[in-house]
C-alpha cells in the first residue's frame, strides 16, 4: 500500500484540511499504516500537483487551512490501485529480530519487552474491541461498506489476539 492511496481513500470518506485528515488518519487507517503529520502534509502537496486532489484555502479557527477533495483523476487512481493484485507482504518487526539476537547471543533477558509487547497488544486489543461494540453494535454492519469497515477491523482483533497467544505463549515457556 502506499500512503497516497490511503490518504485518498481518508478524503474520499470525509473532505478536509490536512489537520483534520491526520487526527482521523490517527484514528483510522493509522491503526495499520503509519505516517507522521510531516509525511501526510508531504503527500497531499505532491497529490495536488498530479492532480488527484483539489485544495482551496479556508479560514479555519487557528488562520487559514488547506481544505482538500479528491478529483476525478484521483478516485480513477483509487480505483485501478484498489482492483490490483498485490502479494501479501512478511512483517517486520524489530522485536522478532531481538528474540534471533537473544538466541545467538544467549545472555540477553527479553522478559521485560516481551511483557511490555503484551500489553501494548492487550490495550490495543481492548480498544479495538471497544471501536466495534461502538460502531458495529450486534447485527449492524454486515453490507456494503460497512462490511468492509468491519472486516478490516475484525482482522485487527485477529491480529491483536494472535499477539497476546505468542506472547502468553513465549512467556509461558522461559524462552524469553
Amino acid at each position: 500500500m502506499s500512503l497516497p492511496h490511503a490518504l485518498l481513500t481518508s478524503l474520499l470518506e470525509q473532505p478536509g484540511s490536512g489537520a483534520e485528515l491526520a487526527r482521523r488518519f490517527d484514528k483510522s487507517i493509522g491503526y495499520f499504516w503509519a505516517a507522521t503529520h510531516q509525511q501526510i502534509y508531504r503527500e497531499l502537496a505532491k497529490m495536488e500537483r498530479r492532480g488527484l486532489i483539489a485544495g482551496a484555502e479556508r479560514d479555519g479557527g487557528r488562520g487559514r487551512a488547506r481544505h482538500y477533495t479528491v478529483l476525478a483523476a484521483g478516485r480513477r487512481e483509487l480505483v485501478d490501485w484498489a482492483g490490483a493484485a498485490a502479494e501479501p507482504r512478511p512483517p517486520r518487526d524489530d522485536f522478532m529480530v531481538r528474540l534471533r539476537a537473544a538466541a545467538v547471543l544467549g545472555d540477553v533477558d527479553l522478559r521485560p519487552e516481551a511483557v511490555r509487547h503484551r500489553d501494548v497488544h492487550r490495550r490495543r486489543l481492548e480498544n479495538y474491541l471497544d471501536i466495534e461494540a461502538r460502531d458495529f453494535p450486534a447485527g449492524a454492519g454486515r453490507e456494503g461498506q460497512l462490511r468492509l469497515q468491519h472486516a478490516v477491523l475484525r482482522a485487527g482483533i485477529a491480529f491483536e489476539r494472535a499477539w497476546l497467544e505468542w506472547c502468553d505463549e513465549l512467556l509461558g515457556d522461559g524462552s524469553a
